[in-house]
């Protein structure tokens, strides 16, 4: 196929390039999320991008918007369907059965941190290709450690500089009050879905559960006066909840009981959660997450493997906290004047980055290499010329008050690495 010369290729709709700086507040928030899964004892696990259909409609659920409308799928060359990942945690338990992790001692606690692809229309914060952080506790049943999920979580949020966030939790239920609930709510939907949206009224037949997460303005007063899924928990689920909101009582974090929050996945099970904040405006979730104790078995797993995780939207969060920190500073800029300069600069270079210093060199006439400096915004400039190579002192610029000393090289690593620290 021939394509005409001119056409300019741009990123395809619903994608986008991150650039920097705005890099520098993604390289922050996941260089944060690492740290705390790190004092959670998390480890990473990275999955595949491509994954066979299956494991999302048996998965997720083939009734889900996820399945029936936004996923990528495509035939592969064998006649096999291939999906383009919409969320991680179906991977991820794929992965923990298929490489039989339920050998292992303890409790399973697996951490990820990439892309994942929805088709739905692009607005702000939300993406065709999108990035998500997420974890995952597997092996254990305890609302104990639901509630340490959830620390988990604020912690990470916290760290990663969001504030004024609120944190919603719900019981959905399990397999034996969960239907006898969605049966109540069939019957009181068939007086009221036909006034409804259309997504609304299909649901009301297909999985009246999703009703509740109905965002159509419209519909909001009827659904307020639905049942409600709390008041038909069953007896271990009321105390599994019970115990989950004290243990999150304990550890003085603040919650809000949310009865319509369902979430979109049909694997959810008890436990879910929500963090919302206020800068994101109409679409205003940062995260979600809930107890899945029976999707391990719905995807051929012969163990009970109950779990609970949580997906960040990796866009909203940095969008959240962007700028709440300035771009990562240049230490230092070299100047130098001429090719004997260049090749010392360029070891300078080296053992200064060696210590952990950001060292940008560039050569040219000295006005210039100025300018390029103030630009760049680096702290300190380094001249390099014949008379500085002769005297074995270097003229170390302060681009902030102006100062400029002559040092060794030795004196010049010293006060860079103060300067940084302070």
């Amino acid at each position: 196929m021939d394509f005409p010369t001119t056409t300019l290729i741009k990123a395809v709709k619903g994608t986008r390039d991150l650039l920097p700086p705005s890099t520098d507040a993604w390289n922050r928030v996941e260089a944060a999320a690492r740290a705390v899964f790190r004092a959670y004892n998390y480890r990473e696990i990275r999955t595949p991008i491509l994954e066979e259909t299956q494991l999302f409609a048996r998965g997720v659920g083939a009734d889900t918007d996820i399945v029936t409308k936004e996923m990528y799928t495509f035939e592969d060359r064998d006649g096999s369907s291939l999906t383009l990942r919409p969320e991680n945690t179906a991977g991820v338990i794929r992965a923990y059965i298929e490489h039989r992790l339920d050998q292992h001692p303890g409790v399973q606690k697996l951490y990820y941190i990439g892309p994942m692809f929805r088709r739905e229309r692009p607005q702000k914060g939300r993406y065709r290709q999108f990035f998500q952080i997420g974890a995952e506790a597997i092996g254990s049943e305890s609302p104990a450690v639901d509630a340490e999920v959830i620390e988990l979580v604020t912690e990470l949020l916290t760290r990663a500089g969001l504030e004024d966030f609120q944190l919603l939790i719900n019981s959905v239920g399990d397999a034996k009050c969960r239907p006898q609930y969605v049966e109540r709510l069939r019957e009181e939907l068939k007086a009221v879905a036909p006034g409804m949206c259309g997504d609304c009224q299909r649901r009301a037949v297909t999985n009246p559960l999703r009703v509740l997460d109905c965002k159509v303005e419209a519909d909001q007063p009827i659904i307020d006066a639905l049942p409600s899924i709390v008041d038909h928990l069953c007896e271990p689920c009321r105390l599994h909840f019970d115990a989950v909101k004290r243990y999150l009582d304990d550890r003085g974090i603040a919650w809000r009981l949310t009865p319509r929050l369902v979430r979109g996945l049909d694997y959810y099970m008890r436990t879910t959660f929500e963090v919302v904040h206020g800068s994101l405006g109409a679409q205003n979730s940062v995260l979600g997450g809930g107890r899945y104790d029976g999707l391990a078995e719905s995807l051929g797993s012969r163990v009970h493997s109950p779990g609970i995780g949580f997906s960040i939207g990796e866009d909203r969060l940095v969008m959240s906290v962007e700028g709440a920190e300035e771009s990562l500073a240049l230490d230092l800029f070299i100047a130098p004047l001429g090719e004997p300069a260049l090749r010392l600069a360029a070891v300078m270079a080296r053992d200064l980055r060696r210590a952990g210093l950001t060292v940008e060199v560039a050569e040219g006439r000295l006005k210039r290499a100025m300018e390029l400096a103030n630009k760049l915004g680096a702290r300190f400039t380094l001249i390099v010329g014949d008379n500085e190579l002769a005297a074995g002192r270097y003229a170390l610029k302060n681009m902030t008050t102006g100062e400029q000393q002559d040092l060794t090289p030795e004196e010049i690593a010293a006060m860079l690495a103060v300067a940084r620290n302070t």
